[in-house]
């Protein structure tokens, strides 16, 4: 869309990110994995009980047999993987926390560019 706007066509190779900047458009991509990456961390500092016994994010639904294949990536396994298995323990620094975001998102941005 924004292409389009800018009457800038696909075969004068401009990059997206050129354009961004440009524009100062938020990729919604990045966007996206920094409230992921803000939720993560608000879940494991909350101290309600319902998130306390950790239901929301330990839940897996039973329904009969198993699918064949491999099982879906659940969204603590992507933070997991970037900040570590003590990834709640790590987001109760808050602060520290924040600065990691950054890290995160590239790792998924350098996905996405693939």
């Amino acid at each position: 869309m924004t292409r389009k706007m800018l009457n800038i066509k696909l075969k004068d190779r401009i990059p997206t990110t050129e354009i961004r900047k440009k524009t100062q458009v938020i990729d919604v991509f990045k966007y996206i994995q920094r409230h992921k990456w803000r939720w993560a961390g608000h879940v494991a500092r909350e101290k309600r009980q319902w998130m306390k016994k950790k239901r929301c994010t330990e839940w897996q639904p039973r329904s009969g047999r198993r699918h064949r294949g491999r099982p879906e990536t659940r969204w603590k396994d992507d933070i997991r993987k970037a900040a570590g298995s003590q990834w709640q323990r790590k987001a109760q620094v808050w602060r520290k926390w924040k600065t990691s975001a950054e890290g995160y998102i590239l790792q998924w941005m350098d996905k996405a560019s693939k």
